[in-house]
């Protein structure tokens, strides 16, 4: 299965943090899934580190090696990817969620997430 990371989640992966769901650490642990951060979710990141809304586990600058190093391949966002919010139900207002529910349409992958909030969108894969 091909899974994109909830922006929660890839925190709470990045961090091995005990917040992150066994379930979601078995899926993530598992070679035979491929998993994907969406450039969206690393500009979120950075959006809310610089209003210290959110404090990381490490330096932003270690982001990009962190994420290689946990073997999540990156998802650029492209045209395609915003026009398909356009198409989405109004389930959710959060514009990086949105986003991230539209690339899962797209590209064919799952949104693994622990936001409930997300449930009402195809595609997710609550943990």
């Amino acid at each position: 299965m091909r899974f994109l990371l909830d922006t929660h989640v890839l925190i709470w992966a990045l961090d091995g943090s005990k917040k992150l769901p066994a379930k979601a650490r078995d899926l993530l642990l598992d070679p035979s899934h491929e998993h994907y951060v969406s450039t969206a979710s690393v500009w979120e990141l950075v959006i809310k580190v610089a209003q210290g809304k959110l404090l990381l586990g490490r330096d932003l600058d270690e982001l990009e090696s962190g994420i290689e190093t946990a073997g999540f391949k990156l998802l650029p966002v492209h045209i395609r990817h915003a026009i398909a919010v356009a198409s989405l139900p109004n389930h959710h207002r959060d514009p990086f969620d949105r986003l991230l529910i539209a690339q899962c349409r797209v590209e064919t992958l799952r949104l693994l997430t622990a936001d409930t909030q997300l449930s009402s969108y195809e595609g997710v894969f609550l943990v």
